[in-house]
């Protein structure tokens, strides 16, 4: 942890427990939520980047880190779009910016429009865009499966090079350690909604000022998806990382920050 880290914390909120990390302190509040298998600790390195004009909140997302987990929860998106409405209301942030990558992007647009006046803005990090009918998701369910599984079992960084062969040593070690805490039912859960649940809709209905920022080389989101995202809403920005896969500050931190450019400032 560097000096822009300031504390851990939990709060209960829409009847859960969730745990954050708090970087910064100072300008506007960003909530930053993380997607499928990443708990909070793992978005550490742009937290930290981001905190240097903004008041950044990473959530651990109900079923992972150390946020509630295990049977008898609700995995579902709205579910987990309302434990982001909670978690703002609860720390009284006044229109914060979320920050949302890949699942954490459609619950951040979920969010926005099952609420009103309580998100400012809304930066969408290569989301998944497959649903019915749809483009499949382009990663296989096995992939996060089999790799939470040995995670509990226990794994160091070189098993997972396995699963993320470009990662730095480092963030292998740190997704070595937390990857366990994922549950495995609620990870099946979000990937069986990224094909069940169609997200486009969504964009349509946002009411708050709102960017998509693309990965190049990620096959997520296509240019056909970009053209129908554009006639949804005319007004959203989009924002394209040509040399980054899905997993973009892994993969070209520099160029993540670029492509935000000062969208979340006020």
């Amino acid at each position: 942890m560097s000096n822009q880290f300031l504390y851990g914390g939990n709060i209960l909120a829409n009847g859960i427990r969730q745990h954050y990390l708090r970087y910064g302190g100072k300008g506007r509040a960003v909530i930053l939520i993380p997607g499928i298998t990443s708990p909070a600790i793992t978005w550490g390195f742009v937290a930290e980047r981001l905190s240097l004009h903004h008041d950044v909140y990473i959530v651990d997302v109900r079923g992972r880190g150390l946020s509630s987990t295990g049977p008898g929860l609700d995995y579902g998106l709205d579910a987990m779009a309302d434990d982001a409405i909670a978690f703002a209301q609860s720390l009284q942030l006044k229109n914060p910016a979320i920050l949302g990558h890949s699942m954490g992007a459609r619950i951040a647009m979920r969010a926005a429009i099952r609420s009103e006046g309580v998100f400012g803005r809304l930066a969408l990090i290569d989301p998944p865009v497959s649903g019915p009918g749809r483009r499949p998701y382009p990663s296989q369910l096995p992939w996060y499966v089999d790799s939470i599984r040995l995670a509990e079992k226990g794994m160091d960084a070189e098993a997972m090079k396995a699963f993320c062969p470009s990662w730095t040593d480092e963030q292998l070690q740190l997704r070595a350690e937390w990857l366990h805490t994922c549950y495995e039912p609620a990870i099946v859960k979000a990937f069986n909604d990224f094909h069940d649940i169609d997200i486009l809709p969504d964009f349509a209905r946002l009411r708050v000022p709102a960017m998509l920022m693309v990965a190049g080389r990620g096959g997520v989101i296509q240019a056909a998806d970009e053209e129908e995202i554009r006639e949804l809403n005319p007004s959203i920005q989009i924002s394209r990382v040509a040399e980054a896969g899905h997993m973009i500050p892994w993969d070209h931190f520099d160029g993540f920050f670029e492509a935000l450019g000062d969208f979340l400032l006020p």
